[in-house]
């Protein structure tokens, strides 16, 4: 009697076990579907995004861009004045020659980006972070670097070129520079 009541209790216990094994394993195979099925989520408001577009000479004054992504886009000679950019990101970019006077680049990102040559007249860049970026030749008359994060040698040739104050925050440029 013995035997059949251990054989009793061996049975419920290897099937509780095979219970929450089943379980895990479901649980396991659920989880795999989810990261096999994920798709990328972009960070902009409206889905848009400017990923590896050829934006040459395209004209953007004035437009609305809060957020949007433009990573390895060719923007040559791009009119971007007064746009607003806030909290883009745009990396890898070729700016060379655009325009972005009085724009607004409050906490973008610019990351290996391609300014040469840019016209940054009264651009507002507070809080940017602008790290690999090129500054070469650009005109910063009147642009606020308000707590920017900028490479030492960027800001010691932005310094050479720094004058003005920004018409809308009211802050020097060589200030926000922090040029001596």
């Amino acid at each position: 009697m013995a035997d059949s009541s251990q054989a009793s209790v061996d049975r419920v216990v290897f099937s509780s076990w095979r219970c929450w094994l089943g379980g895990i394993v479901a649980i396991a195979l659920a989880c795999l579907w989810i990261l096999l099925t994920a798709q990328p989520a972009w960070a902009t408001t409206n889905g848009l995004n400017y990923n590896n577009a050829d934006l040459e000479r395209q004209d953007f004054s004035g437009e609305m861009l809060e957020g949007k992504a433009f990573v390895a886009a060719n923007m040559r000679d791009i009119n971007l004045e007064n746009a607003d950019l806030t909290n883009a990101i745009l990396t890898k970019a070729v700016m060379l020659n655009a325009n972005l006077r009085g724009a607004k680049l409050s906490g973008s990102l610019l990351d290996r980006v391609f300014l040469v040559g840019a016209d940054l007249t009264n651009a507002i860049l507070e809080d940017v972070t602008a790290i690999r970026t090129s500054f070469k030749d650009v005109t910063v008359t009147g642009a606020d670097f308000s707590y920017a994060i900028l490479d030492r040698y960027e800001v010691s040739q932005l310094c050479d070129r720094a004058s003005g104050v920004n018409p809308v925050t009211g802050v020097a440029t060589r200030d926000s520079l922090g040029c001596k």
